[in-house]
C-alpha cells in the first residue's frame, strides 16, 4: 500500500525522527558478532508469579519479563510487546534463548483486550505468542505503520495501524503511537519497511508511557510536551553494548536516566534487561549501571528502578 512522503518516510522506507538513518548497516554486523560478549547463567529458575487484582486501582502494571508488562485497568487489560517463546528468532529454532521463564504463565494471564505491539523485532513481536492471545482472547493489537500482515498472519483478527502521534480509534483506553528512534527487520530484505513507536496510554486519569525499543533522542522532551504530566513511564534499559554499533538503536542506563528526566515521570521502571542476551554485557551490569547513573544525576532509587519479575505497582 503507498503512503505519502512524511519526515520519517521517504516513500519506500521508514526514518528516524527529524529524518535520520535506521541501525546499522548490515556490513557492521559480522564485526559485531566478533565482540567478546560476557557469559550470561544458562538458566535462572524463578517462579511464576500471579497477577494481583485490580481492587479499586486505577491501574495495575505487572513485569512478566524483556519488555512485556500487563497493564489492568477496569476498561481492559493490555499486554505491551508479547513475548512467550523460548527464542526470540525465526521459526523459534534461531536466535537467542530465554535464561528466565514469564514470570507469569500465559495461562494465568485474565483476558487481554489490546495488545501494544512497538515494532516487529522477534524479541517484541513473537508470532506464536500472538497466535495464543489471537486462540484466547480475540484481543486488538495497536502497532505502528506497516505491521499489518505480520500480525494478521499469526491469527489476529483486529488490527489499528498507528503513524507517530496518531490515537488510537479502536481501543478500550486511549492509546497514541509515540516516536523512538530505532529500525525495523525480520528478514534481511525488509528492513525498516515497517515503522516502530513508542504508545501514551491514557486511562481513568492516568498516563503510562511505554518507551518500546529506542535510542535516545530529543523526542522525550517532545512527548513530555504532549502529553505532561505523564504518572509512570516504562523506559528500556538493556542490549546497549559494545555502544559503537548499539548507539543508535538501544540507549544504555544512563541515557535512560536522562529519557527519565526528559519525560518528568514521578516514577520510571526499568525493562529489556535480563531475559535474553541480545549484546555483549552482562546479565547484571543493567541494574547495576542504573544504580550508577542515579547517583551521577541525583535521581532517588524511588524515581527510577526496577521490578522484580513478576512484581507489580499499583497506581491509585
Amino acid at each position: 500500500m503507498s503512503r505519502p512522503t512524511t519526515d520519517h518516510f521517504d516513500g519506500v522506507r521508514f526514518l528516524n525522527p527529524l529524518g535520520a538513518p535506521a541501525g546499522q548497516p548490515f556490513s557492521a554486523v559480522p564485526r559485531m558478532m566478533r565482540e567478546r560478549r560476557t557469559p550470561w547463567p544458562a538458566w535462572i529458575d524463578d517462579a511464576p508469579q500471579t497477577p494481583p487484582p485490580l481492587d479499586g486501582a486505577r491501574a495495575v502494571v505487572t513485569f512478566i519479563g524483556h519488555a512485556t508488562f500487563l497493564i489492568q485497568t477496569a476498561a481492559g487489560n493490555i499486554l505491551t510487546d508479547p513475548m512467550y517463546s523460548r527464542r526470540a528468532g525465526p521459526l523459534n529454532r534461531l536466535g537467542p534463548a530465554r535464561v528466565r521463564q514469564p514470570a507469569v504463565r500465559f495461562e494465568d494471564l485474565p483476558p487481554i483486550a489490546a495488545v501494544l505491539l512497538s515494532h516487529n523485532h522477534y524479541d517484541h513481536c513473537d508470532r506464536p505468542t500472538l497466535g495464543r492471545l489471537a486462540a484466547q482472547f480475540d484481543p486488538l493489537v495497536v502497532s505502528p505503520l506497516g505491521n499489518r500482515p505480520l500480525v494478521r498472519s499469526a491469527g489476529i483478527r483486529r488490527v489499528e495501524e498507528l503513524d507517530w502521534w496518531q490515537a488510537s480509534a479502536a481501543s478500550p483506553v486511549r492509546v497514541t503511537a509515540t516516536p523512538a528512534h530505532h529500525f525495523s527487520a525480520r528478514t534481511p530484505f525488509d528492513k525498516n519497511r515497517a515503522l516502530w513507536s513508542g504508545f501514551l496510554i491514557e486511562v481513568d486519569g492516568l498516563r503510562i508511557y511505554f518507551a518500546g525499543d529506542t535510542a535516545y533522542a530529543p523526542f522525550f522532551r517532545d512527548v513530555a510536551r504532549r502529553f505532561a504530566p505523564i504518572d509512570l513511564a516504562l523506559i528500556p534499559i538493556g542490549a546497549y553494548e559494545p555502544r559503537w554499533f548499539m548507539h543508535v538503536v538501544h540507549m544504555n542506563p544512563d541515557e535512560a536516566v536522562r529519557a527519565h528526566l526528559d519525560l518528568g515521570a514521578p516514577r520510571s521502571i526499568g525493562m529489556h534487561f535480563g531475559t535474553f542476551q541480545l549484546t555483549t554485557e552482562g546479565i547484571d551490569e543493567p541494574v547495576r549501571a542504573l544504580a550508577e547513573a542515579r547517583r551521577l544525576h541525583a535521581v532517588e532509587p524511588a524515581r527510577f528502578d526496577t521490578l522484580a519479575f513478576g512484581a507489580s505497582i499499583r497506581l491509585t
